[in-house]
């Protein structure tokens, strides 16, 4: 019996990015694939293709390889991307491509709709997800306490934050005091760990969901936009230029390593992952960082009324609807997802998992972000419209931050090009 050999794709690299998706797969996914898959009688083994560009960059390369019946088997996908692919006719439902085993799988029983729908657009699932996440600010223990700030530390509101940063500033003036991400080039980072920290602790979403129309114009946004122009252009509290450049996000990752940035907005990835393995490993990780939550610009004025705010997404794995091994592609799909594999997974990097029989492990810190943020979590539109109204904020923010635009001038833009793109029947302006 010939060998079908499975490939499998996602944004890691071994000794990089996602260095612990690249162990688990090498170490424990691929031989224990091939084991079950030999116990059913079948030659059925799997490779991982690493990739090591930016998110976007893969975005595109499966965008180019689906438009041409060409990519690999199963790969690694962010749940925003689902509406756009779909609308562009480049993704099916799991079960159109597998058959109805798909809907037959266990690991359903232990997802709850809302988890399965991070893959999954109009009540159909494309994926399945590896987890949710939050976000929240991280900071350095060993900083804070050369510039004499206690500990433990939570800000309560954007006033207390910046009176931080401005007391590492005059203590520190080598470190940069926050990093709050902006500008085009950081991509969809800067959209949910940047813009939409800021916009829902200034009291109000992207998106209106009750009225099914997105927010052009709002006090809220002028409000996000000038506490970007506190950090970077009155105060340089942050380091604008970083904001700019094509690697600005990895850059930010080396100098929090390095212990020349103090605060860092970013989601549990980068806890779990960035300086947890890596280059960007920190190897004293536990006694040098903690994390604050986000807080509102002030008490009870966060979106929904919320003293602190916080954001989920979810990546997972989608399968090619133009592999030619559907059914040996959901084996492996439905294998990475269940129990056992993912308990394995956990060993290496503990996160919070949809499964609700997969708990966070030996990690107190993941417990305590899932404990403390979950519940006062939102997510992003998922709407096929979403990536370029996003791709509009990323560059509303960058217009402030490189002084380019006033916060007034770059919000005027942003509205015309939102109306722009969705339609003025589509769009609301709050006063």
């Amino acid at each position: 019996m010939p060998t079908i050999e499975l490939a499998l794709t996602c944004r890691c690299v071994e000794g990089g990015v996602n260095a612990n998706m690249v162990k688990w797969f090498k170490t424990y996914l691929a031989p224990k694939f091939a084991e079950k898959m030999k116990a059913e009688g079948k030659n059925v083994t799997a490779k991982l293709v690493e990739f090591g560009g930016s998110d976007e960059a893969l975005k595109e390369q499966y965008a180019l390889d689906l438009k041409v019946g060409k990519g690999y088997d199963v790969f690694a996908f962010d749940g925003f991307w689902v509406p756009e692919f779909v609308a562009g006719g480049l993704l099916k439902p799991l079960d159109e491509i597998a058959g109805p085993e798909v809907k037959q799988w266990e690991g359903w029983g232990h997802i709850s709709p809302g988890l399965q729908q991070i893959l999954g657009y109009q009540g159909k699932l494309y994926g399945i997800a590896s987890g949710t996440d939050v976000r929240e600010i991280f900071y350095r223990k060993d900083l804070f306490a050369k510039a004499g700030i206690a500990e433990p530390w939570q800000p309560k509101s954007w006033a207390e934050l910046l009176d931080t940063a401005r007391k590492i500033k005059k203590a520190l003036p080598d470190v940069t005091p926050l990093q709050l991400n902006a500008g085009t080039a950081m991509g969809e980072a800067t959209t949910m760990q940047g813009y939409f920290m800021a916009l829902l602790g200034a009291g109000i979403h992207m998106y209106d969901f009750e009225k099914g129309k997105w927010i052009a114009k709002s006090p809220a946004i002028a409000d996000a936009l000038n506490f970007y122009k506190t950090v970077y252009v009155d105060e340089k509290l942050g380091d604008a230029r970083l904001q700019l450049l094509k690697d600005g996000r990895n850059q930010s990752f080396a100098r929090f390593r390095d212990g020349k940035i103090a605060m860092l907005v970013e989601g549990d990835w980068f806890w779990r992952s960035v300086i947890a393995t890596g280059e960007w490993k920190i190897p004293n990780r536990n006694e040098v960082v903690s994390f604050a939550k986000m807080p509102a610009k002030e008490p009870k004025k966060g979106y929904k009324g919320q003293d602190f705010v916080t954001i989920s997404g979810g990546t997972g794995f989608v399968i090619n609807p133009n592999t030619k091994y559907p059914k040996e592609a959901w084996a492996l799909l439905s294998f990475m997802f269940s129990k056992e594999p993912l308990m394995a997974f956990q060993e290496l990097e503990p996160r919070i998992r949809v499964r609700d029989d997969v708990p966070v492990i030996g990690d107190p810190v993941m417990t305590e972000m899932a404990k403390q943020l979950l519940g006062l979590t939102t997510v992003r539109p998922m709407l096929p419209e979403y990536p370029k109204i996003s791709a509009e904020a990323q560059l509303l923010t960058e217009r402030v931050v490189s002084g380019e635009m006033t916060p007034e001038k770059a919000m005027e833009a942003y509205a015309k090009a939102v109306t722009a793109l969705v339609g003025p029947d589509k769009v609301i302006e709050l006063k």
